[in-house]
């Protein structure tokens, strides 16, 4: 019997086709597919912003059967705003997670492991592009297998503002390099009119990356490779009791980040010190102001500088298989040869593969070439890190540094609760 043809089985036919195409954009990769990801540095009206932005549409231009969703998260409510849709069952498929955080992130959300989700040897060939000690220093692996891609990296630098240095009788061709060194300009600065210098050591994002590098530069170590809190450590102790006599000696103003950030960028502080990553942003505001300088971070007298990797990375939290393959391929060009030119060079964050050095300003060169030299970020352990730093930051750094509290006992006091935090 011939079957004649009719409106109502072509509208079937269509339905059917529809409901294949669906159910194979789910789960085979065959079709079109969407990804949420969530970002604190992406909707920023800032270099970095502007830059993943530009990151983001590339990616799908060259990509256009996959659509990416981004969402804007304050840097410190991205793990709550995490835990939060994991609870409700609505993770974002991808997410930028900050190292500081990362620790809690991934002993408590569902991240899948690269290796696991990259097709052949996608994922072994990705990573032999990284500089090797950017990949010895993150603090994102479960079961031995990379759960955290790096991603927007930087390490602390020492800002400053040449023309102040000229008008307060300083060289700027030969920037302080210890943190006596930074104190005796602050002061000479100060003298002048202006303010001397400010350790962005309290930021908006509570994190202990500046600390860390601090305690590393006074011979010591703020956790140990292995994971043990050293908060109440002697080289702790000199280095929170250096940050408060900056500031009771009047070299360093007791303000907050922005107001630091905002006075320097106005040519009304001499120094900062903060990450690499704030480069864009400060020599944005200084352009035709006056001529910004870049140097390593200051050491301590007797101890070698030692600067740490720092920022965030990129974690997939879908469990969706064609999700996590369409992520895969964001993560991949995020962290391309190409993108890192980008973010080299209009992000301000470090060139993390070799391929991408030449694109960084010559003024962030000494940081550069530092690159492969530079220590690891090592993060408290387990599910409370996160606790672990607030409470550092809140209730030591904070007070100790423009509140004039003991140090040695304050850190003691705080290294007792952080353990008790932790578990230990």
């Amino acid at each position: 019997m011939r079957l004649r043809y009719s409106p109502l089985f072509a509208v079937l036919a269509l339905f059917a086709a529809a409901v294949t195409a669906c159910s194979g954009n789910s789960g085979t990769g065959n079709g079109p597919v969407s990804i949420d990801f969530l970002s604190y540095t992406y909707g920023q009206q800032n270099p970095g912003g502007q830059g993943l932005q530009k990151l983001i549409d590339q990616f799908q231009a060259a990509n256009p059967g996959i659509t990416v969703h981004p969402k804007s998260v304050p840097v410190s409510d991205v793990l709550t705003v995490l835990q939060n849709d994991a609870a409700g069952g609505d993770l974002p498929d991808v997410a930028q997670i900050g190292y500081s955080t990362a620790t809690q992130a991934f002993n408590l959300l569902p991240v899948q492991p690269f290796a696991d989700v990259a097709p052949g040897s996608e994922f072994t060939d990705h990573m032999a592009g990284f500089v090797p000690s950017v990949l010895q220093g993150v603090p994102g692996t479960k079961n031995g297998k990379l759960v955290i891609m790096p991603f927007l990296i930087g390490t602390p630098v020492l800002y400053y503002n040449a023309d102040v240095f000229r008008a307060a009788g300083l060289d700027p061709a030969h920037p302080p390099a210890t943190i006596s060194e930074v104190k005796q300009a602050a002061l000479a600065i100060k003298a002048k009119g202006t303010d001397g210098v400010y350790f962005g050591v309290v930021d908006p994002a509570k994190s202990d990356n500046l600390t860390q590098s601090l305690v590393a530069s006074a011979g010591g170590t703020l956790v140990t490779p292995e994971g043990q809190p050293m908060v109440d450590s002697p080289a702790t102790i000199e280095a929170l009791s250096a940050m408060q006599d900056l500031t009771k000696s009047g070299a360093q103003p007791a303000v907050d980040f922005q107001s630091a950030q905002n006075a320097f960028s106005a040519g009304k502080l001499g120094m900062m010190v903060y990450t690499s990553g704030g480069f864009p942003t400060l020599a944005q505001a200084a352009k035709g102001k006056y001529e910004l300088g870049v140097a390593p971070l200051p050491g301590f007298d007797g101890h070698p500088p030692t600067s740490d990797l720092a920022g965030s990375g990129l974690a997939i939290l879908t469990k969706d298989s064609a999700k996590a393959r369409a992520a895969w391929s964001f993560v991949k060009f995020l962290t391309s040869d190409d993108s890192y030119q980008t973010i080299a060079a209009s992000m301000g964050y470090l060139p993390l593969r070799p391929a991408a050095t030449s694109a960084a300003d010559p003024r962030l060169r000494t940081v550069v070439d530092r690159l492969g030299n530079l220590a690891p970020y090592t993060p408290f352990p387990g599910r409370q890190s996160n606790q672990a730093v607030t409470i550092l930051v809140d209730e030591a750094v904070s007070p100790i540094m423009f509140h004039g509290a003991d140090p040695a006992a304050t850190l003691h006091t705080v290294a007792q609760k952080i353990k008790s935090t932790l578990g230990n």
